[in-house]
């Protein structure tokens, strides 16, 4: 229970700082801190930065929760809870971040049918 419980706060860590590194420049684009003529290479540095962290917190979260290492998932199991956990921290972030998009009724029918992929992921 243990491994299961640090696994899912590690890949909720690790997805937050993902999101932040693949869209946090547009909100700053949004917010005046950089503009649309910042240069790529300076945007793509950030997001590097950022997306270190990243891994810090994704490394471990799969070196603990795999299966091969005595965790209590498999790969696939991982990579759908994975999968799972960053379309509920992109969506939180899309909400409260860029309050101009609104979550519509397919939005919620795909979300319902990703919970089924991990309900399905996890059967004998």
């Amino acid at each position: 229970m243990k491994n299961i419980i640090i696994t899912v706060v590690l890949l909720i860590i690790s997805n937050i700082f993902m999101t932040f590194a693949w869209y946090g420049h547009l909100k700053l684009q949004d917010m005046k801190i950089i503009s649309g003529n910042t240069p790529l290479y300076f945007v793509i540095l950030m997001s590097w930065g950022i997306a270190l962290a990243e891994y810090c917190f994704m490394i471990p979260a799969n070196r603990i929760g795999f299966s091969g290492n005595g965790g209590p998932f498999s790969l696939l199991q991982l990579k759908v809870i994975q999968e799972a956990i960053t379309l509920t921290i992109f969506t939180i972030f899309t909400v409260v971040l860029f309050r101009g998009e609104a979550l519509h009724w397919n939005h919620f029918l795909a979300f319902a049918l990703i919970i089924a992929a991990v309900y399905l992921v996890f059967l004998k």
